[in-house]
């Protein structure tokens, strides 16, 4: 199996190709001119196909791109036509009734300011973000008021779904 994506498109010469272990563990973690931070991707994985489980669905594969500030205002231009700073942005890839495929593009640089600016730790805006990601991905929607105090709500409850 196959599979050439945005993120491996622009920054591989290569196609990626999937092998056991890693259908295994479907959620990847690249870093773009940041520094890398220590993430427990196999912990990472558990959670978010549990998220993804409770919901119904299941994941193919999701690729996180943890960026700076520059890289994610780059592609809001390119993709979305937004000339403003954002701290996510979700692109997905799968069918109706499909299996979850996607990525999901962070700016590491606002996560560490809006933690800062709300005293948080870091890792737990970290995960808010990314699962607020995931949501996206499952069809929610946080265009309205209503929508976006929702979508808070569950990112709470998955929050919690943490080990």
């Amino acid at each position: 199996m196959v599979f050439n994506y945005l993120y491996l498109q622009k920054n591989s010469k290569e196609q990626y190709s999937l092998n056991d272990r890693e259908m295994k563990y479907p959620v990847k973690v690249f870093f773009e001119e940041v520094t890398e931070i220590k993430i427990n991707r196999t912990e990472l994985n558990r959670w978010i196909k549990q998220v993804i489980g409770n919901h119904g669905a299941s994941l193919k594969f999701l690729n996180i791109v943890l960026c700076s500030d520059k890289y994610l205002l780059k592609l809001n231009k390119e993709y979305l036509g937004h000339d403003t700073f954002t701290d996510i942005i979700t692109f997905h890839y799968q069918e109706k009734e499909s299996p979850v495929e996607g990525e999901l593009f962070i700016s590491l640089d606002r996560v560490k300011d809006n933690a800062a600016e709300l005293g948080l730790d870091l890792k737990n805006e970290l995960d808010r973000v990314i699962i607020h990601g995931v949501l996206h991905l499952l069809g929610f929607d946080d265009t309205t008021p209503e929508l976006r105090e929702e979508m808070r709500r569950i990112e709470d409850y998955c929050l919690t779904l943490r080990a």
